[in-house]
């Protein structure tokens, strides 16, 4: 692995070189207090004190080049704009393009600052990782919080490029006015009565570009594209990416969005209609949470299977889940005239037992171009998102009863039979047009550190710090061999190999990454309880019908993509994800709070209301928990079989399988006391989980 402060070294603009953050220093540092406080030597509270003042010094050498550099680009663009009044009063066209030159030099020269900072952004993350990890996790917040929002802070100058904006919006203006008059004799007004994008131009495609990696604008497409956790994407080699291009099938990129699609719509098609199923095979209501959290039961293990198996093969696996889901929905159609609750269970495991998301992610991840990759992941999510919201669509059409020789047909059944014909037909469709992807070999792959390493918008909320540790024996070498590795204390050589074991996954787990899986149960788990006993809740206090039931459901499922276009849109740009995480988490709990039937009686009112803003809010949550997941959890999990991906699809499923499980649990108490019931583990969940993103909101960079 190449170690970053030789990346550094390499990446660094020469005749700069004197502006950057010491790395190489301040590991140097690092390696004198670990020997001096393991032989007494050293007070910590000194280190402490000591590795701030050379943090600081660092930094206001950085900022005042920044600025130093800033004012050269913005004397540059005063000349150009004279040259620009003189070329249109003269009306020389022949000096235009010399003129829209110029102004992409001025642009280039910008990239450059834009690295210049984005590199010294990476290193300032790292050693306060680096620290952190040597002597405990409480320096980040120690200096975030005395730092970051002092009036007088330079740290803000590296997270906020206030200047930035200013620059590129003069090239953008004159470089768009420029091409108007050359080709349209200026009949336009202003770029600022045109669309943002409506006048492209390779230098300030890269700007954004530089400047969305240092900040949080960002755009639907690439927020939902996130939400397919491939951490992997900017870890490739240009060369990479054309090895990708002779990989990729569009025809078979399609079918594993078709597998994704189907699989959502299979799991929520029989939500409406579980409990009356159950009740007709002579089991209780509440057993709806075993029949619907089968499913997620047997997904715990298959998840690990088709990951392993996406190692040698894509094709394979996706033709026996598609087998095996033809199976387990026959069975589940099946358990009615056969009059057997457990054919009806088995028929549910064997559907989990098909779940071939792992293949489906790992696909995009491995055979789909980067310039596609994020529509390509956007697309997974939106899949997902779609069959959703199409299952419980699809089971209030279902509303029959007939019979064809001794096999019954009604809206118990019909559900079963319809995905049993999906799967079969889907099967046929690979068959014939799904084209298997030459395997890569990437046992010699060495991942780069991800130039999306970046500190935005710190805040703080901690305390203040506590002492440091002094049991960390992590040894690394100095000066030109250096080999210290960034992303866990690993040998260099093992660092390359995917992640192929738990041990290994949970070795590269932080503990911010520990808390956003947490964050991800707990979201699961809320959205689980609020569907999968919407049927026995509803049919209890407002006597629902099967059809009311499924359109209640399919209005919350068809919320999932317009709350992320205004999230990744609109508020992921106003505000950090870290801190719409935590008011979605707070909505969440106040949305559980208000789900609890106390006193007065229980009104369809506040059963929706609150129904909505709890899934509503765990739909956002969803967002930025993943966006931010994809953003601390090691490269190194975005390959192998324990990948993040993996991880957190374990982590929901868990979610999913225990919520199931409390509302059966739930159902001896009586269907009267199982709305609360079920409600104070989600409400303690979720308050667990606001205290642990407290605990972490400074890392969260």
């Amino acid at each position: 692995m190449v170690a970053f402060g030789k990346k550094l070294r390499e990446s660094q603009i020469q005749e700069w070189q004197g502006y950057y953050l010491d790395y190489k220093l301040m590991k140097k540092k690092l390696n004198r207090y670990t020997q001096q406080i393991e032989v007494g030597t050293q007070n910590r509270h000194l280190v402490l004190k000591d590795f701030s003042i050379l943090l600081d010094s660092e930094i206001e050498k950085m900022v005042m080049f920044l600025l130093q550099q800033q004012g050269v680009l913005a004397s540059k663009l005063l000349n150009l704009g004279e040259q620009y009044d003189s070329v249109l009063q003269q009306v020389d066209g022949a000096k235009i393009p010399e003129l829209q030159e110029a102004y992409r030099s001025v642009g280039r020269d910008l990239l450059r600052i834009l690295s210049f900072v984005e590199m010294n952004a990476i290193g300032l993350r790292k050693i306060l990782k680096k620290f952190d990890k040597r002597f405990g996790y409480r320096f980040t917040d120690y200096y975030v919080k005395t730092r970051a929002n002092h009036p007088y802070s330079q740290l803000r100058q590296v997270c906020k490029q206030v200047g930035v904006g200013a620059v590129v919006g003069a090239i953008s203006r004159n470089l768009a006015d420029l091409q108007d008059f050359q080709q349209h004799c200026g009949n336009y007004i202003s770029i600022y009565d045109q669309p943002a994008f409506s006048h492209p131009d390779p230098v300030l495609d890269s700007i954004r570009a530089a400047v969305n990696r240092l900040s949080n604008s960002t755009s639907f497409l690439h927020y939902l594209g996130k939400h397919a956790l491939l951490m992997g994407d900017d870890l490739q080699s240009p060369s990479g990416d054309h090895a990708d291009d002779g990989r990729y099938h569009f025809m078979s990129l399609l079918l594993n969005l078709a597998n994704t699609f189907l699989y959502m719509v299979n799991t929520y098609i029989i939500v409406p209609t579980a409990d009356n199923y159950s009740m007709t095979l002579g089991a209780a209501a509440t057993v709806c949470g075993v029949v619907i959290g089968s499913m997620a039961v047997a997904q715990v293990f298959s998840s690990v299977y088709f990951s392993a198996w996406s190692n040698r093969s894509y094709m394979r696996p996706l033709v026996f889940s598609s087998i095996i889901l033809l199976v387990g929905n026959t069975l589940y159609a099946l358990a009615y005239d056969l009059n057997s609750i457990s054919v009806l269970l088995i028929g549910r495991l064997f559907c989990g037992l098909g779940s071939a998301r792992a293949v489906n992610r790992r696909y995009i991840s491995d055979c789909v171009p980067l310039k596609l990759r994020m529509q390509a992941s956007a697309g997974f999510v939106s899949a997902g998102a779609l069959g959703m919201a199409c299952g419980p669509a699809l089971a209030s059409l279902l509303q029959t009863n007939f019979k064809i020789y001794k096999l019954t047909f009604n809206e118990d059944t019909l559900p079963g039979w319809i995905m049993a014909l999906a799967w079969l037909i889907y099967l046929l469709w690979l068959s014939i047009s799904f084209k298997e992807p030459s395997r890569v070999t990437t046992e010699n792959i060495v991942p780069r550190e991800s130039n999306s390493g970046k500190i935005v918008n710190i805040s703080v909320e901690n305390g203040p710090t506590q002492p440091l540790l002094s049991n960390s024996k992590a040894k690394q070498k100095d000066g030109d061999g250096d080999t210290d590795c960034d992303d866990a204390e690993e040998d260099p050589v093992e660092i390359q190999k995917p992640v192929n074991s738990i041990v290994s996954a949970y070795r590269l787990l932080t503990p911010s990454v520990k808390v956003q899986l947490y964050i991800y149960f707990m979201l699961k788990y809320a959205m689980e309880i609020v569907l999968a006993e919407s049927s026995v809740i509803t049919g209890y206090y407002f006597i629902w019908s099967t059809s009311s039931v499924a359109i209640f459901l399919a209005c919350l499922g068809l919320t999932v993509l317009p709350v992320n276009v205004v999230v990744g849109s609109y508020i992921s740009n106003m505000f950090e994800e870290r801190q719409v995480l935590l008011a979605s988490e707070i909505l969440v709990c106040i949305g559980i709070l208000l789900s609890f039937h106390v006193l007065i009686p229980y009104s369809v009112p506040q059963y929706v209301s609150s129904a909505l803003i709890t899934f509503v809010s765990a739909e956002v949550l969803e967002g930025v928990n993943l966006s931010l997941l994809s953003r601390v959890m090691s490269s190194r999990l975005s390959r192998g079989t324990y990948n993040g991906g993996l991880l957190s699809t374990e982590a929901g499923t868990l979610a999913r399988v225990i919520a199931d499980g409390t509302i059966t649990l739930a159902g001896f108490w009586g269907e009267s006391k199982l709305l609360n019931t079920t409600l104070i583990p989600a409400l303690f969940i979720c308050v667990s989980s606001i205290v642990a993103t407290c605990f972490t909101y400074n890392s969260l960079y």
